[in-house]
């Protein structure tokens, strides 16, 4: 596949099974997320993968976020299920280190871009993925079971796996609605 094809085509997926990247298509998709853009080679990242029984070690992490927000059944039950959308998934952490010439804002865009490039690498190589946060990447019981402290940010969950699903048309949006020149 074509890079600029890649780019323009990407969409996620949101069913997922196996097999997932191991071996050579794993490390080329952590190879893509550390070029990620680096102001300064302060190299703010950290992946987490879970897998396996790891899926079930994030749901537990999940449910126990869910139970210690007073949620109801339904929540609980919800979070559990969540990791097991996909066969594997990734946690990006934006590592940061405190520096003068490289604020906060810039490592969490660069964990950010980290995301981008591996979910892309992934496509590259026929597998799939979707990238998701939501409440549980920012929720303090989270942080802290996966060591993430201070100015660190979950950026995101990058759900792994093999297309499960037909992918849907790319919805074509009008540039002329979000260019602007000076």
């Amino acid at each position: 596949m074509d890079a600029l094809a890649l780019l323009l085509n990407r969409r996620s997926l949101p069913k997922l099974i196996e097999p997932v990247p191991q071996g050579d298509s794993l490390n080329n998709i952590f190879r893509a997320g550390l070029r990620a853009p680096d102001h300064a080679g302060l190299t703010p990242w950290r992946f987490i993968v879970s897998q396996g029984e790891g899926l079930q070690k994030l749901a537990d992490i999940l449910v126990e976020a869910a139970k210690a927000d007073g949620a109801d059944d339904t929540v609980i039950e919800k979070a559990g299920k969540a990791p097991f959308r996909a066969p594997m998934v990734i946690t990006v952490v934006a590592k940061v280190t405190d520096h003068d010439k490289v604020p906060v804002i810039e490592q969490h865009l660069s964990a950010g871009c980290a995301v981008q490039a591996m979910q892309l690498a992934a496509v590259a190589q026929g597998f799939a993925g979707f990238w998701r946060t939501g409440k549980w990447a920012y929720h303090p019981v989270v942080r802290e079971a996966l060591g993430v402290t201070g100015n660190d940010l979950i950026v995101g969950f990058l759900y792994m796996g093999s297309p499960a699903c037909r992918e849907a048309k790319v919805h074509e949006r009008d540039i002329a609605q979000f260019v602007e020149y000076l």
